[in-house]
């Protein structure tokens, strides 16, 4: 009953009690409150009316009506298109066949006249090469002593009527006469078909053949004949011999030339009946030729090693890079 009151006093005083329900039950204790709650007056807020905002819009001016474009002129109506005319069909003529051309026969080719065959040129008949010609040992004596010596095989070619032509001396055929002189001598050397004159000079210390004349038979009865008197060969010390085993060739004149073979002379000196110390041509001097032949390979073999030297140091770089 108690808690059935404090809630009715509870509802009519409007939440100002409390009951205490902590005590007993038949001592209920009933809590006022020691100040009544000061019921403030309303508050009456007026709301503040704000004067209403005139803010007119601005009418903007009329805007001006789009230019009314003219009218559309109306598209000109094109004239009919007239019908196309058809043309007035042509009459077609019949092809006219042509009358057929006859063929004539072909005309046989006028037959071809030969070629008239071109008269042979006559061919020069090479000179055969004659084999190396023999050799011959000729002497001249004075009384019981011999005052000059030769040895050599000799051939002669020698130009004839534009012909060019060769002979060999044939030692069995051929015989030598001359003279010895102090100064001067002459060993001629006398065949069938030739005549050869060897003069020589003794200067000073030295001797050399200077001058040379031929004179060959021909069969046609005109015989060839050349001479040099200005000639400076097979030159030695007076007192030795000239030595030249290998082929030498010379030109004696424009049409005559001689080639000789295994070739010793001695015009001057000569004693015992022997050929003296030779004196030996630049073909046969070997002191010369030993010394050219070692040079060349010395120079080929430092040619060598430059060579390799050079492989060998561009080799060497291969990989690298400069930085």
């Amino acid at each position: 009953m108690f808690r059935f009151a404090c809630v009715i006093l509870f509802l009519s005083l409007g939440h100002d009690i409390m009951c205490d329900m902590s005590g007993a039950v038949g001592n209920p204790t009933i809590v006022l409150p020691s100040t009544q709650a000061t019921t403030l007056p309303p508050t009456t807020t007026k709301a503040t009316t704000l004067p209403p905002t005139t803010t007119k819009a601005t009418t903007l001016p009329p805007t001006t009506n789009a230019t009314t474009l003219p009218p559309t002129t109306n598209a000109t109506t094109l004239a009919p298109t007239t019908n196309a005319t058809t043309p007035a069909p042509v009459p077609t003529t019949n092809a006219t066949t042509p009358a057929p051309v006859p063929t004539t026969n072909a005309t046989t080719p006028v037959p071809t006249t030969n070629a008239t065959t071109p008269a042979p040129v006559p061919t020069t008949t090479p000179t055969p090469t004659l084999p190396t010609p023999s050799t011959g040992k000729y002497s001249i004596k004075t009384g019981n002593s011999t005052c000059l010596l030769a040895d050599f095989g000799l051939r002669i070619g020698f130009i004839q009527g534009g012909k060019g032509q060769e002979i060999n001396l044939m030692p069995n055929a051929t015989t030598s006469t001359g003279t010895c002189g102090v100064n001067t001598s002459e060993l001629i050397l006398t065949s069938d078909v030739i005549t050869i004159i060897f003069s020589f000079n003794h200067e000073v210390k030295n001797f050399r053949l200077h001058a040379l004349n031929v004179t060959i038979k021909s069969d046609s009865g005109v015989d060839f004949k050349q001479a040099n008197t200005n000639l400076t060969l097979w030159q030695a010390a007076v007192g030795s011999s000239y030595m030249c085993n290998k082929q030498q060739s010379y030109n004696i004149t424009d049409v005559l030339t001689l080639d000789t073979y295994e070739l010793r002379v001695q015009p001057f000196e000569v004693t015992k009946d022997k050929f003296s110390t030779a004196h030996e041509c630049s073909l046969d001097d070997t002191s010369i030729l030993i010394p050219i032949i070692v040079g060349a390979a010395l120079a080929g073999m430092i040619l060598i090693v430059v060579i390799a030297y050079a492989i060998g140091r561009r080799k060497t770089y291969v990989g690298y890079q400069t930085l």
